[in-house]
């Protein structure tokens, strides 16, 4: 899944060598009201940083009280622009309008439901001094809303809940793709290998795909061979885990949907690499959990065996979501696309900012 940190001299595009270190825009996808606390909770914390933002982009999908709304809420603040979804509904439409919209030579991505520790975008930015660095992405924690996790839930799935999961290597390290809610790509990266592929990641309160993030990662991997994907556990974020999403129902849910899309991952870049980290995971990192929930299980320690039956039926469960997946895919009854998202001023930005202004978005 990963390979050892590496590190490079300071420079070249989107480098610091020339005018400073490159902007960063944070995009922060929205939706729904019944997230309004969150959404402002969100701006507060980038707004916040050590490393102030260029700018926030908050791309609201197709809901226009929300998107009217959030307008009136931030007409009067510079830093911060509310967008309507500019394509069709969804998470990967959604972070592509931001994408097209933002000024900064690296856009940061941040969940609507998450907040950003102070230095974020710091540790972000610090990676890009390396001109082969194309996307960085931090570590999410969970914030659970009973107050503690689940003494079921294993820590091997918080990728069910969008977290970091036990597995993932510690401190800065080469990884073949990083997690989207809390993750930053070099602009020039959308211009080699396009955007957020739609059709593949999560749909408003549809089932609740997932993968969009990896199928970049491994095109823009081909596209350029030699871009360099880190993980850095120092760029943190604090991500909120409703209720509903601490029972098994959603577990299931969730780990079936993750195999659907996986399908759908393969199929656009191949089994081998679309599959690649997922090998050493379902082979190394999950066996070891079932035998940790066992031996805790037999020591009389709370959750032990649930947690070992629940990693053996969220494998059971997502390889049945892959077959499902796999077997649409092959007769064709699930389509998804890849759009261009270079700088309608003219394509490519070089990893500079781009001028005030350009392009435009709805202001309160």
């Amino acid at each position: 899944m990963s390979e050892p940190g590496i590190t490079g001299a300071p420079g070249g595009p989107g480098g610091p060598d020339a005018s400073g270190p490159p902007g960063v825009s944070v995009v922060i996808c929205a939706y729904t009201e019944d997230r309004w606390e969150d959404v402002l909770a969100a701006v507060a914390s980038v707004r916040a940083q050590s490393r102030p933002a260029l700018e926030t982009l908050l791309v609201v999908d197709h809901n226009q009280v929300l998107l009217d709304r959030l307008a009136e809420e931030y007409q009067e603040t510079e830093d911060v622009r509310v967008l309507a979804n500019a394509g069709p509904r969804g998470l990967s439409a959604g972070r592509n309008t931001g994408i097209a919209a933002s000024r900064g030579g690296i856009v940061a991505f941040l969940d609507d439901d998450a907040v950003a520790e102070r230095d974020w975008l710091g540790h972000f930015a610090e990676a890009y001094a390396d001109p082969r660095v194309m996307a960085v992405g931090g570590r999410t924690e969970p914030l659970w809303a009973s107050g503690r996790r689940p003494g079921w839930f294993p820590e091997e799935f918080d990728w069910v809940v969008g977290c970091t999961y036990r597995g993932l290597p510690p401190g800065r390290v080469r990884v073949r793709n990083v997690l989207g809610g809390n993750a930053s790509f070099r602009r020039t990266a959308f211009d080699a290998a396009g955007g957020f592929a739609t059709g593949i990641g999560r749909d408003g309160n549809k089932r609740p795909l997932g993968g969009e993030e990896t199928e970049l990662c491994i095109r823009l991997s081909r596209a350029r061979p030699d871009a360099v994907l880190l993980i850095d556990d120092r760029a943190v974020i604090h991500h909120r885990v409703p209720e509903t999403r601490e029972r098994f129902r959603y577990f299931r849910t969730r780990t079936y949907a993750e195999g659907l899309s996986k399908a759908l991952v393969a199929r656009s870049v191949g089994a081998g690499k679309g599959l690649e980290s997922e090998r050493r995971y379902t082979t190394r990192v999950l066996p070891a959990g079932v035998v940790r929930g066992l031996r805790d299980a037999l020591l009389a320690r709370p959750g032990g065996a649930g947690r070992a039956g629940a990693i053996v039926a969220g494998v059971l469960t997502a390889a049945g979501g892959y077959a499902v997946g796999s077997v649409r895919a092959r007769r064709g009854g699930v389509t998804f696309s890849v759009v261009d998202v270079s700088d309608p001023e003219g394509g490519a930005h070089g990893g500079e900012d781009r001028p005030d202004g350009e392009p435009g978005g709805v202001r309160g």
